[in-house]
């Protein structure tokens, strides 16, 4: 009787234990699992910085079209594509937007100074030449449009 019990407490010692080889099998999985997350969370433009830039955007969009009423002026607020910055017509500050961030102008051909640069211009009545500035980072994305008739600005998801 005493050898079978030495025997059934040897293999239960031995089955509730994990093997090296087991061990070194679940860091392998968890690193490769981790190798495959961390590009995907880090290095982008986060969904906050966006949305930022979208309303950072829409504002100087806003600030354009109301010194083109009070100055009586046409005004405009220029973008260049390739340094992701704008500025407002008659204001030195350039506005610069995160560097993940792509950005695509629709305008009038006559707002287009070259293939990286162009404007949306605000008339004195309040009224523009409408078009639309698109921001994206990944999938995600914003456009903000500006009404011909009224010159007003719009966020769109």
């Amino acid at each position: 009787m005493r050898t079978s019990r030495a025997r059934s407490s040897d293999a239960s010692a031995r089955s509730s234990g994990v093997t090296l080889l087991e061990l070194l099998v679940v860091m392998a999985l968890m690193g490769l699992i981790a190798a495959m997350a961390v590009p995907m969370l880090g290095g982008g433009v986060s969904g906050t910085e966006l949305k930022s830039s979208a309303r950072q955007v829409a504002a100087g969009l806003r600030y354009a079209r109301s010194e083109a009423v009070a100055t009586r002026t046409e005004t405009r607020l220029w973008l260049d594509l390739e340094k992701r910055a704008f500025r407002v017509d008659r204001d030195p500050r350039q506005h610069n937007l995160p560097a993940g961030l792509e950005m695509k102008l629709f305008t009038a051909q006559s707002d287009i100074a070259d293939e990286k640069v162009g404007s949306i211009r605000f008339y004195p009545d309040g009224g523009s030449n409408g078009g639309r500035v698109t921001l994206a980072a990944g999938e995600r994305k914003f456009e903000i449009d500006v009404d011909w008739l009224t010159g007003r600005v719009a966020i769109l998801d």
